[in-house]
């Protein structure tokens, strides 16, 4: 590893231990969900299993709340509930990163864990940063002991990608599959049109493009994130798209952040089914998934939406944005659904039953699982004077009011038939998994006081109070 390497963990160490204090006394860190040490996070990246730990990248810029140069934040886990935070595994070290390491992935080999990245680069002069002036560079960062980096590799530059395409290239998934490796990269072409591109190896290095998925008629600007999977026999395309116009609830936020179908083979004859949001709240983007070592496939998002116009708090106590729970996806009767993981489950305490009909109240802590049986035709879940979660004529509506909301207002799902609802609430954050994850709805928000909640309707409750996760931060001089 480099010198200048070495310099920035050691900067980046000290900007940590002195953010410490200020960060920490905030109510709004979070109890169960992963968060950076202090300044700004963004996508979940190099997800992964490798010599006995899970592995969570994101995207970290620690000198800056509101982003900036951007590094790979890294914590590791035995189990998803004890966590160890890493120091930096990827920083802005090379003549093809200089600018900062974006987003990517791990691939996790006997011999070693790669880390696939998009280094990027901005020129002076007069560019639009569109079709000039920006270097969209896929690069690989190999570790040997999944904690320090080993080597870093420059493998495709802007002229190696297709001429149609703009220097928008970005966020490389990495997986093996028959024997080949496969990357799949999100692009913008240069008439602005959303597309992945696949390309294929026979080692980790030397890479072929082989195809470009897109759909018949132009769905958004930029496909950012992509992802392609097996689920339960189903493939997936994940992609996180930019600039789709907005039909039925498809498009509520700036963003979006969904799925594709995927029938075929994406490296010969593929169709692409109807396009799927993964959540229709507020708050969730750039999901990367990856396969558990019990072959489950479990799934990050960042909880945040870029350009949604909502703010928060955090930003005066030093730190913005957090991932949301690992979720588990299952392909069901022709979609997919999503749970919080089941080791979740092991940080519940206290656990209250309550059968409700007419408005029952209960005082909630901060951070709490809810479980709820639904009986008639409506019900409500309300947080006095911070978020309303209701179900009335077929559709469920997530509401959050201010002072908590910063600028959040209301997202609706149609659920014709609501059966049941489990809601993970943390000091800032709601996730909520209707009808056994058929839909998901997630945002942040930031209430006032104790959690005072109702449930209205008719049905039963189970209130669990949630303990925090283990979390073991390193301060300075001990990395």
């Amino acid at each position: 590893m480099n010198r200048l390497h070495k310099d920035l963990n050691t900067l980046v160490d000290r900007v940590e231990a002195w953010e410490h204090g200020r960060v920490s006394a905030d109510p709004y860190r979070q109890a169960f969900h992963l968060m950076q040490p202090c300044g700004w996070m963004n996508d979940p990246n190099g997800l992964c299993w490798y010599r006995g730990l899970y592995h969570v990248c994101y995207q970290y810029s620690p000198f800056n709340v509101a982003g900036g140069l951007g590094f790979w934040g890294h914590w590791s886990s035995p189990d998803l509930l004890h966590w160890q935070q890493q120091p930096v595994l990827l920083c802005p070290d090379q003549p093809w990163d200089l600018h900062g390491v974006y987003s990517g992935s791990a691939l996790a080999e006997d011999d070693a864990l790669y880390l696939f990245y998009t280094g990027n680069v901005r020129r002076l002069g007069d560019h639009d940063y569109i079709n000039s002036g920006r270097g969209s560079n896929t690069a690989v960062g190999v570790s040997r002991d999944g904690v320090h980096l080993d080597s870093k590799k420059l493998l495709l530059e802007n002229c190696d990608y297709p001429a149609d395409v703009s220097n928008h290239v970005r966020d490389p998934k990495v997986w093996k599959q028959d024997g080949k490796y496969y990357m799949v990269l999100g692009a913008r072409t240069r008439d602005g049109r959303g597309e992945a591109l696949v390309y294929a190896a026979g080692d980790p290095y030397h890479w072929e493009h082989i195809r470009t998925i897109s759909t018949p008629e132009p769905f958004g600007y930029m496909w950012e994130c992509p992802d392609l999977f097996r689920v339960d026999g189903q493939d997936i395309l994940a992609v996180s798209p930019q600039g789709i116009a907005p039909h039925g609830e498809i498009g509520q936020n700036a963003y979006s952040c969904g799925y594709f179908p995927l029938r075929g083979d994406f490296r010969g004859d593929y169709a692409l089914g109807d396009y799927c949001e993964f959540d229709s709240g507020f708050d969730y983007y750039a999901q990367q998934s990856f396969e558990a070592p019990d072959g489950r496939r479990i799934a990050l998002g960042w909880m945040a939406m870029p350009d949604s116009g909502c703010g928060s708090p955090t930003a005066a106590s030093g730190w913005e944005h957090c991932l949301s729970v690992p979720r588990e996806l299952h392909w069901k009767d022709g979609r997919l659904t999503a749970l919080p993981v089941r080791e979740l489950e092991q940080l519940r305490v206290n656990e209250r039953a309550v059968v409700f009909s007419g408005s029952v109240r209960q005082t909630l802590a901060r951070a709490a699982d809810i479980e709820v049986e639904i009986d008639g035709d409506r019900f409500a879940l309300v947080w006095e004077g911070a978020a309303a979660v209701r179900w009335e004529n077929g559709v469920l509506t997530l509401a959050i009011e201010e002072p908590a909301a910063f600028g959040r207002t209301a997202r609706k799902a149609a659920i014709p038939r609501l059966h049941t609802l489990r809601v993970l609430v943390d000091h800032s954050s709601i996730e909520l998994f209707a009808n056994g994850g058929e839909r998901v709805m997630s945002t942040r928000f930031y209430p006032q006081g104790e959690h005072a909640l109702r449930l209205e309707g008719e049905g039963r409750a189970k209130l669990y109070d949630m303990r925090a996760m283990e979390t073991k931060t390193i301060q300075t001089g001990a990395r």
